[in-house]
């Protein structure tokens, strides 16, 4: 069951450069910087409310989010939705045939699992599901 907003993702060219305008500026609490090898990304994540706020840089130029600042700049990339339980989520969507992405779930930030929905099949949104860890 899909029980909140988990996070939007942000892609930047430089996290460093736009860590202040969401920790000093809107004053989000700032949980740190992580690499994530498989996806070519650094993140800084933000808490605000019950969710989070993901800078996304890419650490190569083959990364999804290098070719996606190349083609649209900067800006908002995704929202992703949490679940209490991905696999279901994902076995919902193709029964209600939406596009996926990714099939099966795989390795997120902060050990999480997630899956992303076609944005042609989510009104042009790039839709991700997230299932925390334990």
């Amino acid at each position: 069951m899909i029980t909140n907003i988990n996070h939007i993702g942000i892609a930047v060219n430089s996290i460093e450069e736009h860590i202040p305008f969401y920790r000093d500026v809107l004053g989000l609490e700032f949980l740190g910087i992580e690499e994530v090898p498989e996806q070519k990304v650094n993140t800084a994540i933000f808490k605000v409310g019950d969710a989070e706020i993901e800078l996304l840089e890419p650490t190569s130029p083959e990364s999804t989010i290098a070719k996606f600042i190349e083609s649209k700049g900067e800006g908002m990339h995704h929202i992703s939705y949490q679940t209490d339980n991905i696999e279901t989520e994902i076995a919902k969507m193709k029964n209600h045939e939406v596009r996926m992405i990714d099939e099966a779930p795989r390795g997120g930030v902060q050990h999480t699992r997630i899956a992303f929905l076609h944005p042609k099949s989510s009104g042009r949104v790039l839709t991700e599901l997230t299932e925390a860890a334990d």
